[in-house]
């Protein structure tokens, strides 16, 4: 009998250094994932500040080609244009009060 919970005993220990050994590794990999999260969070950002660099700049070139006679474009040209004088109007307003 002594045998046989002493082979249970070391059934046990294996059985626990194996669940020590696949928590260490998880958790390895989870910093790793974790670090590689951050990392392309911070990607996401620097991607999304170039599209809106680029879509105001894209803005600018539609603007240029109106204001240049493009007159599929002049229409947005026009209504950007009261769009900025509506805003100057409005800070004027703001700062005579």
């Amino acid at each position: 009998m002594p045998v046989q919970g002493y082979d249970e005993l070391n059934l046990l220990n294996k059985k626990i250094n194996e669940l020590v050994t696949s928590y260490s590794n998880l958790k390895s990999e989870y910093e790793n994932l974790k670090t590689e999260k951050e990392a392309l969070k911070g990607l996401l950002l620097d991607r999304e500040t170039e599209i809106k660099e680029l879509e105001k700049k894209y803005d600018k070139i539609k603007l240029t080609g109106a204001l240049l006679g493009d007159s599929e474009n002049a229409v947005e040209a026009r209504k950007k244009i009261n769009e900025l004088v509506r805003e100057i109007d409005n800070c004027i307003a703001l700062l005579n009060r």
